[in-house]
């Protein structure tokens, strides 16, 4: 067996990294203040105008060189309102970068000593960073293919049919090559109306679409303006692979979905399902990064926070216990 690191060293980040760079909340509020504001620069509303901001001894929040007006890093932030410690956060945030399946909040609970409510609401803020709706697959090649999630139903196998209510349809499509990125959509169908808009919004024009044999994929090649080429596996006939025809990339990927929910979940509801398949899809867009995903992620809080505003005094006392 084989027991070197499988990491290379440029990509490693390790617990030990992680205690080092954030040994408490000041370095945290450091890193977030310096990811959203840089080199404590940030305009100030009552200036008007770019301004130096420095910390205030005891308290979050950043204050104006000029004329006093205070700041707050958290502020817009999913860590806004929150009396939970900035880096049991950054924590939470790190051993959700850091797992291939996924790791629940009871975990996080256990091991961070939060309640449960705390955990899960951590985890829901968490996973609305992970959202990605404005990526385009690039690849000239891709796989489109749906799988179903959900209870298994009496009769049939447990195969789902056309307008079943117990299993939710999930429609992903992959690049083949490059960047390998996925993308993962539950749907409210399989219809044909509902697979080629996905095809038409994601994927460029003039690929080389590859499919099973769902009669919904029949009018791929006839999209409007895009000139997809259109090859089928016939799975029916117990074929797999003819060529370069297949969809075992994207079934690898439903494999590592369903095993991971499987596994460390358990089961997953129609209402947040989307959540979660957004959470797998980040880590596998990512899985060249190693163990720097932890980076990407931080880089989300300041990509996704609101426009900064200056400290209300009056403003409600943080939540005690979040939920």
């Amino acid at each position: 067996m084989d027991r070197r690191q499988t990491i290379p060293k440029e990509l490693r980040y390790t617990i030990n990294d992680f205690n080092t760079q954030f040994p408490d909340d000041d370095a945290c509020l450091e890193h977030l203040k310096e990811q959203r504001f840089p080199g404590g620069i940030a305009y100030c509303e009552k200036c008007k105008k770019e301004r130096k901001h420095y910390r205030i001894t005891g308290r979050p929040v950043y204050s104006c060189d000029h004329c006093g007006t205070q700041i707050s890093p958290m502020a817009g932030t999913i860590f806004e309102h929150s009396s939970t410690s900035l880096r049991l956060w950054y924590y939470a945030m790190y051993l959700m970068a850091s797992t291939r399946c996924g790791i629940s909040a009871k975990q996080i609970q256990r091991e961070t000593g939060v309640t449960y409510k705390t955990a899960w609401r951590m985890f829901r803020q968490i996973r609305s960073l992970l959202s990605e709706p404005d990526m385009q697959l690039e690849g000239s090649a891709v796989e489109m293919d749906e799988t179903y999630y959900g209870g298994v139903r009496k009769g049939r196998g447990g195969r789902p049919m056309r307008g079943d209510k117990k299993k939710t349809p999930i429609v992903g499509i992959v690049e083949r090559g490059g960047k390998g990125r996925v993308i993962a959509k539950a749907t409210p169908d399989v219809s044909g109306a509902t697979l080629l808009g996905m095809a038409r919004e994601y994927i460029l024009p003039k690929s080389t679409v590859f499919t099973d044999e769902l009669p919904a994929y029949d009018g791929i090649k006839h999209v409007k303006g895009m000139g997809y080429r259109h090859h089928r596996i016939k799975h029916s006939a117990k074929v797999y692979v003819r060529g370069n025809v297949h969809t075992n990339t994207i079934e690898g990927f439903w494999s590592l979905v369903k095993r991971g929910i499987g596994g460390v979940y358990h089961q997953v509801s129609q209402k947040y399902l989307q959540s979660y398949l957004n959470e797998y899809s980040f880590r596998y867009n990512r899985r060249d990064q190693g163990n720097l995903i932890f980076t990407s992620l931080l880089k989300r809080v300041a990509e996704l926070a609101a426009p900064h505003v200056a400290i209300d005094h009056g403003m409600k006392p943080a939540i005690a216990e979040p939920f």
